[in-house]
């Protein structure tokens, strides 16, 4: 069984849910191999090839590939899962990955499994439904699997310690399906919201965007923390899209999340239930969230904010824990 991992990069590093997916496809018990498709992603194949648990590199290095369209991918994935006799082929459930494998499974002629959570064995698996409500476990009967895997459902794999082959592959080409027109990025000294220890997330109960200005930013910046939002706060045009924390949005899984004036819409909870430690203010004493959070704090945000921060102010100094750790 040989089990073939998407890797989502930049064409120069990794990004951290391909850690995770590399970790589920370890607990199917098959030789992993992993797909570096870019335009000058050597430095990114490089730090593939040592991920512990990888033991071979596939680089596709080619123009066509350089923005990493799903609809030019596709068909590399497709053409190699034929040749290479893979049992199974795993991206993170990201954009990127939800983009690209329904096209692979199109091509392949086969169904896909998507947000994975748990592999009970090689063709069971387990997934939420109903925005994490309930879990399904879904059995395949299929010769070739093709999954997206929750990254917060599985634990990172060690980024050091592997050292895998690295191997060119050719086959890309351009589609004339879809172009690249530009990338827009949101510039931040603050760490992503996935990756980040510690998410401080703000919603609906701040009333306002000067507001959710005002309270969120500077908690965040004390605890080193990334910020988040709920849709409500993403709808109204506070903060933007990459901010959203929820089944719509991005999934996170922080050792401390931190939810200010968020109510705890169903939407919302499947994106960060996962927590280690869920922290709630809000005015409302019946809000949904105090019922998964850990902490609970209900009162007035004017009121119980400015003590937070002088509190935290007192523990940390006023640099906070991004200036001391």
């Amino acid at each position: 069984m040989t089990i073939l991992v998407i890797a989502e990069h930049d064409n120069t590093a990794l990004k951290n849910p391909t850690l995770h997916t590399v970790t589920a496809a370890e607990k199917l018990g098959g030789e992993v191999h992993l797909l570096v498709a870019g335009k000058s992603c050597d430095a990114a194949a490089e730090a593939a090839a040592k991920i512990s648990g990888i033991s071979k590199v596939l680089k596709a290095d080619d123009a066509a590939l350089e923005h990493q369209l799903a609809e030019n991918i596709a068909p590399l994935v497709a053409d190699l899962a034929q040749k290479g006799g893979y049992t199974h082929i795993l991206a993170p459930a990201g954009t990127f990955g939800k983009n690209l494998l329904p096209r692979v499974a199109a091509l392949l002629d086969v169904q896909m499994i998507s947000d994975i959570t748990e592999i009970v064995n090689a063709t069971t698996f387990v997934r939420p439904v109903y925005a994490g409500n309930a879990l399904a476990t879904v059995e395949s009967g299929q010769s070739l699997n093709i999954l997206t895997v929750r990254p917060t459902a599985f634990d990172a794999a060690l980024a050091e310690g592997g050292n895998a082959a690295i191997e060119d592959v050719a086959g890309a080409q351009e589609s004339g399906l879809s172009a690249f027109v530009k990338r827009e990025l949101t510039e931040s000294e603050r760490p992503e919201l996935g990756d980040a220890r510690i998410v401080v997330s703000g919603g609906r109960g701040l009333g306002s965007k000067e507001e959710f200005e005002r309270l969120i930013p500077p908690l965040a910046d004390k605890l080193g923390a990334a910020i988040g939002a709920s849709r409500a706060a993403v709808d109204a045009g506070w903060v933007p899209n990459d901010y959203q924390v929820g089944q719509t949005g991005k999934q996170v899984a922080p050792e401390i999340y931190i939810a200010i004036g968020i109510s705890g819409a169903i939407q919302h909870l499947a994106g960060m239930k996962d927590s280690k430690i869920i922290i709630a203010v809000n005015k409302d004493a019946e809000a949904p969230i105090f019922k998964i959070a850990d902490i609970g704090l209900v009162g007035d945000l004017q009121e119980i904010m400015p003590e937070l921060m002088k509190a935290l102010d007192g523990l940390l100094g006023t640099n906070g824990m991004q200036k001391t750790a």
